[in-house]
């Protein structure tokens, strides 16, 4: 493959539009084609490309760049629901793939996903940004380097703003995004299985939607999305896992905190600052000896996303693949499993009960 990679991009409305910035300042990386069946959205993708609009082709559809546009890859980055419908002539072509999270929005269509792609020579990428923010790789890193000793204990918390608003407002149903468990959660079953380094046994959710989207009406139909939940998993090795969210708290001063406790130390990360908050065991009445570090962000991945400097990091893995300099680290199989795990939570928050993994096929 020549040094530069032509990249289309599939689905131009907010997440689009982030991977457009981060793929100006990724070495290597042109966009020649844009696809969006909004005509709002294109002219957003327009304005976030600049000067650089003029060389790009413009699609009303997946199936017209696949048959016409020439990429070496594609990000697809359409609403949930519409990934399988998406992906199909994708998957004809030789191009790489990078499809956003969630991978798919029933199991049934993630399952097909994975068969499809296992087909397929040209890499396959489920987008999985929270892995790749500096500060939660180094956390994963040292968790993994054995600093806690055995890990026991995983705790993530997520107290953000509620769900923007998104074109045709798809994403106030559970029938478009999944449920919160599965659109905004699956990020975080994703670190959990990556952390862990097992499969989940059973999870129980507690959730609801108690404070947003009380109040509005689309086509006389109110949301029904999850605005705040806590959900505990647990996994095969016998490590519990427990995700705290809250879609009306963004106020806190961190949006994302992840613990990790060990039988020798505990260990945070803070995002935002960025930083690692380490606490070995000292002994009842002993004097603490906690240890803070910062890691670094890039500036201009800071600048050119939402994600802590996630997007452009997890380009650059995906480009080294795409250029076979790299594995796959985030695979679709990695993407239904993430699925499965907020659809046992959304089961789990309706039925108010215990729900087995074995009861969706894993």
């Amino acid at each position: 493959m020549a040094s530069t990679i032509r990249y289309g991009i599939v689905g131009t409305g907010m997440m689009g539009v982030e991977h457009l910035r981060n793929l100006a300042i990724l070495p290597g990386a042109e966009v020649v084609a844009i696809a969006d069946p909004t005509p709002s959205s294109l002219d957003w993708a327009r304005n976030a490309l600049g000067d650089r609009a003029g060389g790009v082709e413009a699609f009303a559809s997946a199936e017209a760049m696949a048959r016409e546009a020439r990429v070496d890859a594609v990000v697809v980055a359409s609403p949930n629901f519409t990934h399988r419908a998406v992906l199909e002539p994708l998957l004809a072509t030789d191009a790489a793939i990078l499809c956003e999270k969630p991978l798919a929005t029933t199991m049934d269509d993630a399952h097909w996903i994975v068969e499809r792609t296992a087909e397929r020579a040209a890499p396959f990428w489920t987008g999985m940004e929270y892995r790749f923010m500096p500060p939660a790789a180094a956390f994963i890193e040292e968790v993994h380097g054995g600093r806690i000793g055995q890990l026991r204990m995983l705790s993530i918390r997520e107290h953000r703003f509620p769900f923007l608003p998104k074109v045709g407002d798809w994403n106030r149903f559970s029938r478009n995004t999944g449920g919160t468990m599965v659109e905004k959660c699956c990020h975080f079953f994703d670190l959990m299985r990556l952390i862990v380094a097992a499969e989940p046994v059973r999870v129980y959710c507690s959730g609801s939607m108690d404070v947003n989207h009380l109040d509005e009406r689309y086509d006389g139909e109110r949301p029904d999305i999850i605005d705040n939940s806590y959900t505990v998993v647990d996994f095969a090795n016998g490590v519990r896992a427990m995700l705290d969210l809250s879609m009306f708290a963004e106020g806190a001063e961190h949006q994302e905190e992840m613990a990790a406790t060990g039988d020798k130390a505990r260990l945070e990360v803070l995002i935002p600052p960025g930083d690692l908050v380490f606490s070995p065991r000292t002994g009842f009445g002993m004097p603490k000896a906690v240890e803070r570090r910062h890691v670094a962000v890039d500036p201009a991945a800071l600048a050119a996303g939402s994600h802590h400097g996630a997007t452009y990091y997890q380009h650059e893995a995906f480009a080294a693949a795409v250029r076979g300099e790299g594995p796959v680290r985030v695979t679709a199989e990695d993407g239904l499993r993430a699925v499965a795990i907020g659809a046992a939570a959304e089961i789990s928050a309706r039925e108010h009960r215990v729900v087995e993994m074995a009861e969706l096929g894993l």
